[in-house]
C-alpha cells in the first residue's frame, strides 16, 4: 500500500468541536487522545493520523463527512466500518487487526467492504419489500404522496433556493405583523376572519384577492397560513424551478409537491435559517423556548430543526416524525442513519407511542437500533382541539432525536445517563433481526420460524 499523505485539518476539527459546544477535554476523550495532542491537531502542529480519522468518522459520521483525499485512508475507514458493524451477527474485529489486514491484504479488504455494501443494499431492498407488504402495493408506481415524500427524503429535507429566498425576505421584516402587511400592501390581499367550526382552515380567491382564515385557529397556525400564502405569491419562480427539476411524473404528485414547497417556505419565513440555527444552538435545541422566540407551534419548531442541513452551515442531524393514535407515521424525515417504517407498523418500544396517550408532557428515551447506533429521543403528545363537540380533537405525538454523540447540545439528553442502558428499538417487525423482543408482533420477512411445542416464550416461535 502506498505511503499515506499527511493530512492537516485542524480547522475542521476545531469547527466541529465548537459546533457541538464540546470542550477540548470532552472531544479528546471521545477520540482517544490527550488534550495536548488534540490542541496540537487544532493548531495544525500535528496531522490527522488514521486512528484519529477513524475515530472522527465513527463518532461523527454525519458531521465529519469526507475523511480526506487520501484513498488509502478512506479504504481503511470503510474496512473498519464493515469489520465492526454491530448489526452483523459475528463478533466484530479489532481495529488494529483490520488496519494490518488492509495493509497486508488490500484486495481481501476491498472484497470485505464490497460484501458489506452488498449486505446494506440487501437490507434496503428488504425495507422496500416491507413497505410493499405493509401497504398492499403491487409493482406499480408509487402513489403521489409516497413519491413526494421520497423526493423530500432524497433532498435531505432541505430546499436551498427556496430556503435562501425566504431567509432574505424575512430579514427585511422589521415588526411582527410584517407578513400580513406585505400581503395587504404589496399584493392587495384582503384578509378576513371566518366564524366557523374550523373545518376549512383557509380559503383564497385569487380573482377577488381575498383570503379567509378560520377564526378558531391559534395564533401560530394563523401566522403559518399567512406565511404560506405570501410564499406562494413571492416565490412562484423558485417553486416552479424546483418542481420542474424534481422528476415527479404524475400531475397529482407535482401539485402535492407545490403545496409542500409553500409549506416549507412558510416555515423558512417564520424561522429564518441562520437566526433559527444560531438560536437553536444557544438554547440547546429547547423546543419550547424556540417556539416562544419565533412565535411558532411545537410541531413547527421540531420540523424546522430537521431541515437545518444547509451545506457548510449544518445544524445537528435530527430525525423527526409525527405519529397518530393508531401508530401510523404521518410525517417523517431523517437526517440520521435511522430508518422509518413507511406504512405504519413502527416499533412499539419507541417512546413516541407512549407520548400519544400523555398529551402536553415531554418524554425522553435513550434508544439503540439493531445497527448499534444510539439515539437521544424527545417525544411529546399534542392535541389540536376542534371548534365543535361533534368533531373530536386531533391527537398525535411528535418525536425529535439525534445520535447520542450530539447529546451535549440537546437539552433533552440531560436527564439520561450517557452510555447507559438503551431501549432496543427497530424499524418494523418485518425487518427487525432482534430474536429476543417481547414486543414482536410477527416474525421477520426474511426469517424461517421454528416452533417448539414444549417451549413457550413471549412469542410462540423463534427464528
Amino acid at each position: 500500500m502506498e505511503q499515506r499523505r499527511r493530512l492537516f485539518a485542524g480547522n475542521r476539527v476545531r469547527d466541529l468541536r465548537r459546533r457541538l459546544a464540546l470542550p477540548q477535554a470532552a472531544l479528546a476523550a471521545r477520540l482517544g487522545v490527550s488534550v495536548s495532542y488534540l490542541s496540537q491537531i487544532e493548531n495544525e502542529e500535528r496531522p490527522l493520523t488514521p486512528p484519529v480519522l477513524i475515530a472522527l468518522s465513527r463518532e461523527f459520521p454525519d458531521l465529519w463527512g469526507d475523511v480526506g483525499s487520501d484513498d488509502s485512508t478512506a479504504e481503511l475507514v470503510r474496512a473498519i466500518e464493515a469489520a465492526t458493524d454491530s448489526s452483523i451477527g459475528a463478533a466484530p474485529l479489532d481495529e488494529a487487526a483490520v488496519q494490518r489486514g488492509v495493509e497486508k491484504h488490500p484486495a481481501l479488504a476491498r472484497r470485505m467492504v464490497a460484501l458489506h455494501d452488498a449486505w446494506r443494499r440487501a437490507q434496503a431492498q428488504l425495507r422496500v419489500l416491507d413497505d410493499k407488504v405493509e401497504s398492499g402495493a403491487g409493482h406499480g408506481s408509487a402513489l403521489p404522496w409516497e413519491a413526494v415524500r421520497d423526493w423530500y427524503q432524497a433532498e435531505g429535507n432541505y430546499i436551498d433556493p427556496l430556503d435562501r429566498a425566504a431567509e432574505a425576505l424575512a430579514e427585511s421584516f422589521d415588526h411582527p405583523r410584517a407578513i400580513e402587511d406585505r400581503l395587504r400592501g404589496w399584493h392587495g390581499i384582503r384578509i378576513e376572519e371566518a366564524r366557523d367550526d374550523g373545518t376549512r382552515l383557509s380559503r383564497f380567491d385569487p380573482h377577488a384577492r381575498r383570503l379567509v382564515i378560520s377564526g378558531v385557529l391559534p395564533p401560530e397556525s394563523r401566522a403559518f397560513l399567512l406565511a404560506q400564502r405570501l410564499a406562494s405569491l413571492e416565490f412562484t419562480n423558485e417553486m416552479r424551478a424546483v418542481a420542474d427539476a424534481s422528476g415527479l411524473a404524475s400531475p397529482e404528485a407535482r401539485e402535492l409537491l407545490g403545496l409542500g414547497l409553500a409549506n416549507y417556505a412558510a416555515g423558512a419565513l417564520l424561522m429564518p435559517y441562520t437566526r433559527f440555527r444560531d438560536a437553536a444552538r444557544d438554547l440547546r435545541h429547547d423546543i419550547d423556548r424556540l417556539r416562544q422566540r419565533f412565535g411558532t407551534s411545537f410541531e413547527q419548531a421540531c420540523h424546522r430543526l430537521s431541515t437545518l442541513q444547509r451545506p457548510g452551515a449544518q445544524g445537528i442531524p435530527f430525525f423527526f416524525c409525527r405519529v397518530d393514535m393508531a401508530g401510523n407515521i404521518t410525517k417523517r424525515h431523517s437526517a440520521t442513519r435511522l430508518e422509518f417504517a413507511r406504512f405504519g407498523g413502527a416499533c412499539p418500544l419507541w417512546v413516541v407511542h407512549e407520548a400519544v396517550a400523555i398529551p402536553d408532557r415531554i418524554l425522553t428515551q435513550l434508544a439503540q437500533t439493531p445497527d448499534g447506533a444510539r439515539y437521544v429521543i424527545m417525544a411529546k403528545g399534542l392535541v389540536k382541539p376542534s371548534a365543535s363537540y361533534d368533531r373530536p380533537p386531533r391527537r398525535y405525538a411528535v418525536a425529535l432525536g439525534c445520535e447520542e454523540s450530539h447529546g451535549g447540545a440537546f437539552v433533552y439528553a440531560d436527564g439520561l445517563r450517557p452510555g447507559g442502558a438503551a431501549t432496543p428499538i427497530g424499524t418494523s417487525c418485518r425487518i427487525c433481526p432482534r430474536p429476543d423482543c417481547d414486543q414482536r408482533a410477527f416474525p421477520p420477512a426474511a426469517g424461517d420460524i421454528r416452533i417448539d411445542p414444549d417451549l413457550r416464550g413471549a412469542v410462540p416461535y423463534s427464528f
